[in-house]
């Protein structure tokens, strides 16, 4: 009876000892699990399939909150109204933001490389603000995985040694995750433009020299004479493949392929296994 009174105590303890976390998309619980480990709970909020620009907490995750000892906001945007509702429900939870340190982006749109149509249409397109999908780019990454580190760090000093391997693991596997996009896009010359249907690949675009050409239009499809030009556009860089996501319809895109000639290929930065991911990204635009 006293041994199993014990064990039911060391367990209870070791479940208590867990920080309890909350995060925003996917590709933050892999970051946060890298660093934390068997150390961290981590409640999702952005459930797979669904879009972090118009998300709605279900009641069991608003649950969850109410245990939370951190939130790691990334800029999604359901984050700007429903991070003060989730700041209510747990006063004690500290929101860490791990956009700061972060240089940030303008969201692209699908005029910015073709000054005739800027000018043409330059009332009609504006920018929609800051591109939030800073994930996609390696160097970022390391700056997120050191404020995670140090969030987890400061709110469990008694495990630091474990939670300091592990960031340090974390930090190869990024390192190698670069090379590899590096080596399998070496042969592309500077400037390779890619065609995607959601402009979510910005950072990426940045990190490795080349230029994402966006299909949709502040967040609408392209209209007919629009379309026909990205065609054209298309035709003339020798685009290979559309890239599309599974969160948004990939309808026009299927219509521009069959009129190119080229793939529909479905990727999202919401991907879980996002080293995997940008090597795949890598990959299709190198033609492989």
């Amino acid at each position: 009876m006293k041994k199993l009174t014990l064990l039911i105590l060391l367990s209870t303890s070791y479940i208590f000892s867990n920080i309890n976390v909350v995060v925003s998309i996917l590709p933050e619980k892999t970051f946060v699990k890298a660093i934390g480990g068997e150390k961290v709970n981590v409640s999702l909020m952005v459930l797979p399939g669904n879009s972090p620009h118009t998300y709605e907490p279900k009641p069991s995750q608003m649950k969850n909150l109410t245990k939370a000892s951190l939130y790691f906001a990334i800029g999604v945007e359901f984050e700007k109204v429903w991070l003060p509702k989730f700041k209510n429900l747990n006063n004690r939870m500290e929101v860490v933001n791990l956009i700061q340190n972060i240089t940030l982006q303008k969201m692209q749109k699908h005029t910015e490389h073709n000054e005739h149509e800027e000018n043409k249409h330059k009332e009609a397109h504006t920018h929609v603000g800051n591109d939030p999908h800073i994930w996609t780019a390696p160097s970022n990454v390391k700056v997120i995985a050191k404020t995670i580190y140090l969030a987890l760090v400061k709110a469990d000093m008694d495990n630091k040694a474990y939670y300091t391997k592990n960031y340090k693991t974390f930090l190869k596997h990024i390192e190698q995750t670069d090379e590899k996009i590096k080596e399998i896009l070496s042969k592309k010359n500077e400037g390779t433009k890619f065609m995607v249907f959601h402009p979510s690949w910005g950072y990426f675009a940045k990190e490795y020299n080349l230029i994402q050409l966006p299909v949709e239009m502040e967040g609408k499809s392209p209209k007919p004479r629009e379309l026909i030009q990205l065609i054209k556009e298309a035709r003339e860089e020798k685009i290979v493949a559309i890239f599309t996501q599974p969160e948004f319809s990939d309808a026009i895109a299927k219509v521009m392929a069959n009129e190119l000639n080229i793939k529909v290929i479905k990727v999202s930065p919401l991907s879980p296994k996002w080293s995997q991911n940008l090597i795949n990204i890598a990959n299709a635009i190198a033609g492989n």
